[in-house]
Parts: structure tokens; C-alpha cells; sequence
């Protein structure tokens, strides 16, 4: 190996780097003998430099990707999956989860236990009978609220830690206990009521991730209704759409937002989107004001609830909580249900692949429209940890300072993030070794990206997570008990299969995912579409004749037996990490002027998130660049200003199938080839 260079040299001063790069260790011992001394080094891309350099000869063709992160026998003892294994005397993750798979009734009999879920009736059994694959019932006989497992930690623990978008400057941080947290959640559920709301009622929330969001989720589901779901960049189309499949009875928003120091209205989009009554939440300093009489300030509708009903409603483990969207092939989006039994599938995860620990900041910038909204809360919260809430953009030094400055333990990311802090920089001027694990979902990553990340907090592991509304949280993922590999998934997630295969049903290395149920977590029933036909008509069955379960994912296994995504087999894509099916897309883009037809296709770049590419038929003579600027104008207006398109191709007309489909794989195909 080349010996360093005089910038090399001064880059990690006092460190046996060259001795130990040029020992005749392997590859991977070389990095583990190195890794201790990284809290040396102030530069993460000084770090990341020194993985390629140790791995410049690696055989990624034979061996796969090469590891960042590599476990040792105290992060094994001191994490929740490896105290369950010494527990159960299982030596190895494999075995565990082959454990957790096939005895089913014993694993999620151990998972209620540790979380410690809170039953006012304890269920009968675990599940009525296993051989329901489609809809099986969960928890017989039991009675439950699962909002009360949210607060099992210390009333005096704290519960949220957050900074206020106008007080980004100050970098001033709150704290909200557990005490507070079940007060305020009270104090809502009794508003609720008093409001003339009753348990099955489904009340939506267009709220960006605050402290009083949290309350308020919390709170809807005390009271024994159900939150609707709805991102806050959502046009008012989108918005009545979401509120009509959903029969919403209310809505709770904010009048505005601050982002990057510019207020954003959010009142307005509502209140274009429905007559239904809504309570406004302010910031501090500017309280709302109301205009409709069907509508409250968030101040009278709390007055509304003094001295009422606060009582934990108590319901059956398959009544709803949540209705979630999620993008289909069509332009409605899916309305998923999730149930009192679905967090426990977020809790779950969290504690064996997060690694959330009592006390734990978890620090994940999301939203409530999504399911990693409600995934943070559970996931957080029945583990006894902290929700770390940062309410501006997740960009720039203050968003580092945050994570500094509120001792953040798991950071989660969407990998366009991390590509912005990548090329800005603006993330390595702060101290983030409070930081014992990363997790990243909603698109692919790109690996120069993670080993990025992993190096900002001095290398720790970099939990690739990816799964699904439906799923409840995720199917494969990573673990802090095996080697850490960039954008590589290592396992399927505890507790739950699956298959990978091809076009004719054959086990296969590289194929589409299917799911082998049943597990918790797993939905059993969708609002507005039949449930069999979309994930088990036309499935293959295992040949122990077991129905498998659609989930659409193409996965590709490595050499070394990690995984790595493909995207989508159908057409739905990710873009900025929020699932939309190009049939949402095209029907906006359509109504432009001179369009014919168009079809929307994503592409992921340099193995990074996924790239909007429009396929375009025209009636004019419109350049790439009109309809570029004309699409996202529309997409902003209409869907979602994160939409946005990155490259138009002008054709003169769309392959099609027999059967009149648009081939949008040979789409996909022809822009990979001119890459």
C-alpha cells in the first residue's frame, strides 16, 4: 500500500495510521484496530478517506461492500438485542431470528412482555389462530389502550426535548416529562369529548412534529378516536381527499409555520380543503384568530375541556387508532388502518434495530402524514426514551447544533439529507458523539453518503431500515450485533420473512419481495380498496402452503448475504423519501397544456434517492425546459412541492403492452442506458 502523503500525514497527526495500514492484517481487522482511534480525528471526510484507503483492495465483487462499522463484545453486551440473547442463552442474531420466525406465539409473547405493553384485560393468547394468514386476530380476549404504554417511564423522565422554530437563534431547548406529556394528552382527550366527539370518531391532524402534535396524537387516541393522518405540505385537492376516505369529523392545524425563518401558511390550504370544523394552534408569541363560527383557537378548545372527562378509553386490540396513506397504482391513495397492536411492531423495532434504550434521545425529523410520525412516538415512548423535536428545516448549523446540544443518542435520517449535509459541511463543526446509532429509510442511500454520516459521529453503525405503512414499521433492516455495511440491509426484521423471487416464482437472489405472514404489524384491512386483491390475489404460496403476501420491493442479495434495494416492481416510487405512484403524478401533469400523455418514472441516482424522469407526448412544440418548470409549478400546487421533476423526455409516443399498458420498465431501462 502507498504510504501517506504529506497532507495525509497532517490530516491525522500522532496516529499509527501508516503502521497499521501497512500491517499484514486483513482489510477488516486493519479498520477494527483503527477504529479506536477516530475520536482523534476532527474531519469526517479525513475519517471517510481513511475507510477507502483501508479498503482500496477489498474484493467487493466476491465479499460485497466493505464494513464502516464492526461490533465488539461491549456494544454486543450493552444493547437490548444482545442482553435478549444472552438471555435466552442464543448465541448468534441468526439463530435469534430464526427463533423469532418460528415460534411466533413465544416471540411476540417475550416482545409484549419486555415492552411492557399495559393490558386493562390480558389477552388469552397471542393470537386466536395462526393458520388465519390473511386476518388473523391478535391478542384475543385482551382490553387495551395502547396510548397508556406511552408512560411507563418515570413521571420526572423526560419525555420530549424540542426547539421552537423562532427560537432556532437562541438555540434555546425545552422539556417536556412524562408528567407534563400525560397531562397535556388528558387535557386533549377531555377537549375532545367535550367537543361532542365520540370513540370511532376520526379526527385529522395537518401538523408539522411538535411537542403539541405529540399531545395531540396522543390525545385523540386516549379519548378512543382515530388520527387521520395528513402531511402538512399537502395541497387543499389532497387534503379533501385524505379528509373524505378517511369520514373525518375534525381537523386540528396550525395558522402558520416558521421554516428558514419564513412563516407559512397552513390555515388557509385547511380551510379551502373543508367546512369541517377545525381547532387552530398558534406559535407563542402570535396567538390565532378564527374566522368561521364552526372553528376554535387552540386556547377555547382547551378551556372546553376543564373539568371533563380525562378517562383512558379502553377498546378491543383491533380497533383503530390511525388511518395512514399510502400510494398505490391508482390515483387514490391506500387508507391503512393501524390498530392498539400495530405499535407494538414500531416498539419492537425500535428496541432491537434502533437499539432505543430507557432514557435514550431519539431524534428522527419526520411528520404525522407519515408513518415514521407515529413510528417515532411508539417507538420512543413505550421504550421510556426521549423524542428529540427540532421544528425548523432538518438543514443547516442549527439543526447540528440541536443534535449537539440535546445529547441526541439515535439520529434519523432520509438520505437526501445527508447528501445535503454532505456538500454543505455545515453538520461538522458539532460534537455528535452522544450519538450510538443512525438509521436511515424512506429512499435508497447512496454508500458514500453513510460512511459520510457514520463519520460525523466518529463511526457508529447506520441502521438501514425500509418496510412499509402497511408493515407497521419495517421488513429488513440492520443490527448493531453484525458488521455495519453501507446502504446494505443485513436481515429481515425480527419477528417477521420473507421470500425473494422471481417472474415465475422460483426462489431467487434477485427479485421481488414477498412477505410471509402472519406478524404483528401487518394490516388486515384497508378503507377503500379489498384487501386480498391487493397483497395476497395471485401470491405464490411456500411449499409448507403458506400464502404469501405482496409487498412490491425488488431486493437484490449480496455475496455476503446483505441485501440491497432495487425500488419499486409496480409504480410507485420515493421521492424525497414519500411514496407517490405515477398515476397521482401523471394525472396532475396531464392538465397541462399541449400534454398529450406523459408517464412518470423514478431513477435512482448513483444508487441514491430516486429521481423523477417525465415521459412526455405533446400535441405542441413546448421545450423540456417549459415543461420542466410548468410540471413542478403544477406538482407544488396540486400534491406536494417536494415533488419535483428532474428531467423531461420528449417523445412521440409511450411503449405499451399488449394490453395497452405503458412499459414503464423499458422506460426505466432507456434512461439507465443513456446514464
Amino acid at each position: 500500500m502507498q504510504p501517506l502523503n504529506e497532507q495525509e500525514n497532517q490530516l491525522y497527526p500522532g496516529m499509527a495510521i501508516e503502521e497499521a495500514l501497512n500491517s499484514s492484517l486483513s482489510p477488516t481487522d486493519k479498520w477494527t484496530r483503527l477504529l479506536p482511534e477516530l475520536k482523534n480525528l476532527s474531519s469526517p471526510t479525513a475519517i471517510a478517506n481513511l475507510y477507502q484507503r483501508c479498503f482500496s483492495e477489498w474484493n467487493r465483487t466476491a465479499l460485497g461492500p466493505a464494513p464502516m462499522w464492526i461490533p465488539n463484545q461491549e456494544s454486543q453486551s450493552h444493547s437490548n438485542l444482545g442482553q435478549w440473547m444472552q438471555e435466552k442463552q442464543i448465541p448468534s442474531f441468526q439463530e435469534f431470528h430464526s427463533w423469532s420466525v418460528q415460534n411466533r406465539n413465544d416471540f411476540w409473547l417475550e416482545a409484549i412482555d419486555r415492552l411492557g405493553i399495559d393490558f386493562k384485560t390480558k389477552p388469552q393468547a397471542i393470537v386466536a389462530d395462526l393458520s388465519e394468514i390473511e386476518s388473523p386476530t391478535w391478542l384475543p380476549g385482551a382490553t387495551m389502550n395502547i396510548a397508556a404504554s406511552c408512560f411507563q417511564a418515570s413521571p420526572q423522565g423526560t419525555a420530549i426535548v424540542f426547539q421552537r422554530a423562532d427560537k432556532v437563534a437562541s438555540s434555546s431547548l425545552e422539556k417536556w416529562t412524562y408528567e407534563v406529556l400525560e397531562t397535556k394528552t388528558k387535557e386533549i382527550a377531555s377537549s375532545i369529548r367535550a367537543c361532542g366527539y365520540q370513540p370511532g370518531d376520526a379526527l385529522a391532524v395537518v401538523l408539522p412534529m411538535t411537542a403539541e402534535s405529540v399531545a395531540i396524537y396522543l390525545g385523540i387516541v386516549w379519548a378512543g378516536c382515530i388520527v387521520v393522518s395528513i402531511a402538512d405540505s399537502f395541497a387543499p385537492k389532497e387534503i379533501q381527499n385524505r379528509l373524505r376516505i378517511a369520514n373525518a369529523k375534525g381537523v386540528f392545524t396550525y395558522d402558520h409555520v416558521l421554516r428558514a425563518g419564513k412563516s407559512l401558511s397552513m390555515l388557509t390550504r385547511v380551510i379551502e380543503s373543508t367546512e369541517l370544523p377545525i381547532v387552530v394552534l398558534g406559535s407563542n408569541e402570535e396567538p390565532p384568530s378564527v374566522n368561521r363560527s364552526q372553528d376554535l383557537t387552540w386556547c377555547d378548545f382547551l378551556a372546553k375541556g376543564q373539568g371533563g372527562n380525562d378517562e383512558l378509553h379502553i377498546a378491543a386490540p383491533n380497533d383503530a387508532i390511525n388511518i395512514l396513506f399510502s400510494s398505490g397504482t391508482t390515483g387514490d391513495p391506500k387508507a391503512i388502518p393501524w390498530t392498539h397492536t400495530t405499535p407494538i411492531k414500531c416498539a419492537i423495532d425500535g428496541y432491537c434495530h434502533q437499539d432505543i434504550q430507557p432514557g435514550h434521545v431519539t431524534c428522527w425529523p419526520t411528520n404525522l402524514g407519515w408513518m415514521m410520525g407515529p413510528f417515532l412516538i411508539f417507538a420512543t415512548l413505550i421504550n421510556r426514551g426521549t423524542i428529540a423535536l427540532f421544528e425548523d428545516a432538518p438543514v443547516g448549523p442549527a439543526f447540528g447544533r440541536f443534535v449537539q446540544d440535546a445529547s441526541v443518542n439515535m439520529l434519523g435520517v432520509i438520505p437526501t439529507i445527508v447528501q445535503n449535509w454532505r456538500a454543505t459541511g455545515d453538520m461538522e463543526t458539532f460534537d455528535w458523539t452522544a450519538i450510538n446509532v443512525f438509521s436511515s429509510t424512506g429512499e435508497s442511500s447512496q454508500p458514500d453518503d453513510m460512511v459520510y454520516l457514520s463519520a460525523l459521529a466518529k463511526m457508529r453503525p447506520v441502521i438501514e431500515y425500509c418496510g412499509g405503512t402497511e408493515i407497521g414499521g419495517g421488513y429488513i433492516t440492520s443490527t448493531v450485533l453484525e458488521p455495519n455495511i453501507p446502504s446494505a440491509f443485513s436481515t429481515a426484521a425480527v419477528g417477521i420473512e420473507f421470500d425473494l423471487l422471481d417472474g415465475q416464482g422460483n426462489s431467487t437472489d434477485e427479485g421481488e419481495v414477498f412477505l410471509v405472514p402472519p406478524s404483528i404489524g401487518l394490516s388486515t384491512r384497508l378503507l377503500n380498496r379489498d384487501h386480498h386483491e391487493t397483497y395476497f390475489a395471485g401470491t405464490p404460496t411456500r411449499s409448507d402452503a403458506v400464502p404469501l403476501r405482496r409487498h412490491g420491493d425488488f431486493m437484490r442479495r449480496l455475496p455476503n448475504g446483505y441485501f440491497v434495494a432495487g425500488g419499486r416492481v409496480d409504480d410507485t416510487m420515493n421521492l424525497g423519501g414519500i411514496k407517490v405512484s405515477s398515476a397521482e403524478l401523471e394525472r396532475v401533469m396531464n392538465q397541462t397544456e399541449g400534454v398529450v400523455e406523459t408517464a412518470a418514472i423514478a431513477i435512482a441516482a448513483a444508487g441514491g434517492p430516486e429521481e423523477l424522469h417525465v415521459f412526455v407526448v405533446q400535441r405542441g412544440t413546448s421545450t423540456a425546459a417549459f415543461l420542466t418548470t410548468a410540471f413542478n409549478q403544477q406538482l407544488r400546487n396540486e400534491l406536494n412541492p417536494l415533488f419535483k421533476v428532474k428531467t423531461v423526455h420528449i417523445v412521440d409516443s409511450l411503449p405499451r403492452t399488449a394490453s395497452n399498458k405503458v412499459m414503464r420498465r423499458k422506460l426505466r431501462d432507456s434512461v439507465k442506458s443513456s446514464t
